[in-house]
């Protein structure tokens, strides 16, 4: 069965075969007017289409974002008088504000992204936005006290009344952290600047990321032999990698199951499911540099061997607060499944986890989400249903913490590399015409996405902290 992102696509993908079929009627019929109109048409279509209806994009931009908060969480009317932000009532010191504000995009708005700036902080909107936006303030609630942090649009207009959201968070640091990442780069992706600054964490990696491995056939090698060269490389990456953010070796955990197997694994769990690419139905050598004994040594890749490596991590680790995919936010099938898969591990635990940290790296609905250029703010991402009412936390990362994450990034083998020629044309044409940059650390699009002012993660609490008996 299709998953809901592919449905999309699927869709997205047939109504721009109806446009594309439409122009091309056109551009025929403008070859009675004269021979040299049709080329030229269809060079100016294609331009257009780089340029303004290439994103994928899977909703209207008029849609208001729907976020619900649990019903403790503070909140507080907030005016705009004279560009600057002014909060009725007194409102309590948080780690995460967050302000709901309406948006409507200008004409210039509908051909460049709009912009929202807060202080000297910027988040990006879909072109033709108009509606309930929610922009991240975290960082900024001194400004904001002081009467100091200013709110301004470009290629759009706001409105002049909105909502804040306070969020006061225990410092997730300072607690035993376990990272739960389906494949290497996950976790430098979402949570780079968490487990930099952690006191005790580990990273566990699910799967070897194998798969579309085309790249390494230039050296001469088969499908097979490509898939297990780059398996074996992304091992690697999940365990040496998070050195540069301060986290040994012996506290990272390779379990080397297969890429986009796991939610087979989860619904046979007595299957046997070995690469779609490689042919490799081992994960031991995967395994052999984890510090801890686990029941999937074995080498089976099957989901009862899943579920027993989760759980075992679990009891011997006891973690405080566990960062996973957010499941209903992040469209991926790994994804989904490593945190099903986590929270069936977490049914019999004598000592449960208090928090779920949730992350999501991919959105079902636009995959230019977090908008705009590296280092800008990150806004919610569009949420056009409600989510679970979970709570927020989005720490801030200083300018070093996001050098330093960017080089995380450029040392995962899945993120080298230039882009192809296609998409180098169509961000030339996008530079030139919508305002749109790239950053110069990689090519990469997760270089823009994900290195960025914050972090955010959904929180949701699991038990009080203390029926957790240290």
């Amino acid at each position: 069965m299709l998953n809901r992102k592919q449905c999309l696509l699927k869709r997205h993908r047939q109504q721009k075969r109806w446009g594309l079929g439409l122009f091309a009627l056109l551009t025929l019929a403008s070859a009675g007017v004269s021979l040299w109109l049709p080329p030229v048409l269809l060079l100016l279509g294609w331009i257009a289409h780089e340029a303004w209806l290439a994103d994928h994009l899977f909703y209207s931009p008029k849609s208001d974002y729907q976020y619900r908060f649990p019903e403790s969480t503070p909140q507080f009317q907030v005016r705009c008088i004279e560009g600057v932000l002014q909060v009725e009532g007194d409102w309590p010191n948080a780690d995460t504000l967050i302000l709901s504000w309406s948006i409507n995009s200008s004409f210039w708005g509908w051909l460049r992204d709009p912009q929202v700036w807060l202080g000297e902080d910027r988040q990006d909107f879909e072109r033709g936005a108009r509606g309930v936006r929610y922009l991240n303030l975290s960082g900024q609630q001194q400004a904001l006290r002081e009467g100091r942090l200013k709110l301004s649009g470009r290629f759009c207009s706001l409105a002049d009344t909105g909502t804040l959201y306070t969020f006061q968070n225990p410092d997730y640091t300072q607690q035993r952290l376990l990272i739960i990442a389906p494949h290497a780069d996950d976790a430098e992706l979402a949570a780079f600047g968490l487990y930099s600054r952690a006191k005790d964490v580990h990273i566990l990696t699910l799967t070897q990321g194998e798969i579309e491995a085309k790249k390494y056939q230039r050296l001469g090698l088969d499908t097979a032999q490509a898939a297990q060269l780059k398996g074996r490389l992304r091992t690697w990456d999940s365990l040496a990698i998070p050195l540069w953010g301060g986290v040994p070796q012996q506290r990272c955990l390779q379990l080397g199951y297969y890429c986009l197997r796991l939610p087979a694994m989860l619904a046979e769990p007595d299957k046997v499911f070995g690469s779609l690419e490689s042919g490799a139905q081992d994960t031991s050598l995967a395994r052999r540099y984890n510090a801890y004994r686990l029941p999937g040594d074995t080498g089976q890749p099957t989901g009862h061997h899943l579920l027993a490596d989760l759980k075992a991590i679990l009891e011997q680790l006891r973690p405080q607060v566990v960062i996973t995919p957010h499941p209903e936010l992040d469209p991926h099938t790994d994804h989904i499944a490593a945190t099903h898969a986590l929270l069936q591990a977490m049914e019999s635990l004598e000592y449960p986890p208090w928090t779920l940290l949730l992350y999501a790296n991919h959105l079902h609905d636009n995959d230019r989400w977090p908008m705009g250029p590296a280092d800008g703010g990150i806004a919610l991402p569009p949420s056009l249903e409600p989510l679970p009412a979970d709570g927020l936390w989005s720490p801030v990362l200083d300018p070093q913490t996001r050098h330093d994450k960017a080089q995380a990034l450029a040392m995962q083998h899945d993120l080298q590399g230039k882009v192809s020629l296609k998409h180098q044309v169509r961000r030339w044409i996008q530079a030139v015409l919508t305002g749109r940059r790239w950053p110069i650390t990689g090519e990469n699009e997760f270089f823009r996405k994900a290195v960025r002012r914050h972090e955010v993660f959904w929180v949701r609490s699991l038990s009080p902290p203390q029926a957790h008996k240290l």
